[in-house]
């Protein structure tokens, strides 16, 4: 008895294996299967009959909000809607220092339109079809013009003290954009497929093997590169992104310096003073 119940048990846990069929009639299952699905009819039931715990004082109206409803109201407090969509933005703001950020998004999404395009029929056609062509060269320069208004838009934030007001995480996040953003880049020329690709993956081995990632991030692995390049690093400079524009939009765009009067100049009280 002792040794059927442990070569059943075994069946359903042990997956290494063929599984153990049971036959009745013209119906056969395996035995994982029919455990799974008695498990199913048998939490429908006690879903059923079983009473909820403190289900009528849940249902009552005793003054205690819902999580779904605290989310909201925080979500509210932290970004009313007049703030995360302004119809209105300071005059200092019409300076083009300003546009170089909604360019690189911008830029950023066409990367990612004509990346899924390319991913579509695998990771060589676009060396060998004309629409493969075009789309790998729209790929190429929206990745060009990302990087180009980034590192304007870098500089400009830079020099305008972006961190200044309470905007330390809006600097912090956009640094930890670039950087996850020169990372695809690099993945995006190792997963090529030509012999450029083959050597800036030989010559890059050697740098991550001396900073002991090379057996987590293998550039040789084109597998691997190609999936960090198409999934994983995209989808954390879009949460980068999203995080981003939110903090801008909670904080607000940072104002220039303000000006700095001439030593010795007069404020605008002593003037007043003055003429009076």
């Amino acid at each position: 008895m002792g040794t059927g119940l442990a070569s059943m048990t075994g069946a359903v846990v042990n997956l290494d294996r063929p599984a153990h069929y049971i036959h009745w009639g013209w119906l056969q299952i395996s035995l994982p299967n029919l455990v799974v699905i008695v498990l199913m009819i048998a939490v429908f039931v006690l879903a059923i009959v079983v009473p909820f715990p403190g289900g009528k004082e849940a249902l009552s109206a005793d003054g205690a909000p819902m999580w779904t409803e605290r989310v909201r109201r925080s979500a509210l407090k932290a970004f009313p809607p007049e703030q995360l969509l302004p119809d209105k933005q300071p005059v200092y703001v019409s300076s083009w220092i300003y546009v170089f950020g909604v360019l690189t998004i911008a830029s950023f999404a066409v990367i990612l339109a004509s990346g899924v395009v390319l991913s579509l029929e695998g990771p060589t056609w676009w060396h060998t079809s004309k629409v493969g062509l075009f789309f790998n060269s729209m790929h190429l320069w929206s990745v060009e013009l990302f990087f180009f208004f980034m590192v304007i838009h870098l500089w400009g934030k830079f020099f305008m003290g972006a961190w200044r007001g309470g905007r330390a995480m809006t600097w912090v996040t956009g640094g930890l954009l670039f950087l996850a953003s020169i990372g695809c880049a690099f993945t995006g020329y190792v997963s090529q497929q030509n012999f450029d690709s083959q050597w800036i993956a030989g010559q890059a081995k050697d740098g991550l093997n001396a900073v002991g990632i090379g057996a987590f991030f293998n550039v040789l692995n084109f597998g691997q590169m190609f999936m960090w390049h198409i999934l994983l690093l995209p989808v954390v400079i879009g949460a980068f992104v999203m995080i981003h524009v939110l903090v801008v939009r909670k904080h607000g765009v940072v104002p220039p310096y303000p000006a700095r009067m001439p030593a010795g100049a007069p404020t605008a009280l002593e003037e007043e003073r003055t003429e009076r």
